[in-house]
């Protein structure tokens, strides 16, 4: 698939999207409750992408991972996602903010949804959306395994 600058643009966003509901992923404790576990990866998320790290935000996911960003096909797997995380950060962005609007689950499966806003040089706002994350315990760990996106901003006009 190519893409154009502008087309970079909104799949690094909607990439950005798509890792920041993710961000649930990677927190232990067996006695704590998932929301717990979730506003705990939320926060550690969001730190990995603000310091510019895709490796960290690619850890967050099951082995068997899939993003499934606007405009793109499936990405599946760590080493994908890190990727994709990557192109988003050298694409302009340069913070993230989620907010959890709800989180429910049940043994090993649960999900997230909640809104994000994505932004360039100076806290200008680039994009703001809304996103869907299933997450998985892997190893006592919770963490992303499938994870969706998309912008709440109208299409360009022509």
């Amino acid at each position: 698939m190519t893409h154009t600058p502008k087309g970079l643009l909104a799949l690094a966003i909607a990439l950005t999207l798509f890792l920041s509901a993710g961000s649930v992923v990677a927190h232990k404790g067996k006695g704590r409750n998932l929301r717990a576990a979730v506003e705990a990866g939320v926060k550690q998320f969001m730190a990995a992408f603000n310091r510019g790290d895709a490796a960290g935000l690619a850890a967050m996911y099951t082995a068997n991972a899939q993003v499934f960003p606007p405009n793109s096909d499936i990405v599946t797997g760590r080493v994908a996602i890190q990727k994709l995380w990557q192109g988003v950060m050298d694409s302009g962005i340069k913070g993230l903010t989620i907010v959890t609007l709800e989180v429910q689950g049940s043994g090993d499966m649960g999900y997230e949804v909640g809104k994000y806003t994505l932004m360039g040089e100076g806290g200008k706002v680039l994009d703001i959306g809304k996103y869907f994350i299933i997450f998985k315990r892997e190893n006592g760990q919770w963490k992303l395994h499938r994870d969706i996106w998309n912008t709440s901003k109208p299409p360009p006009k022509k």
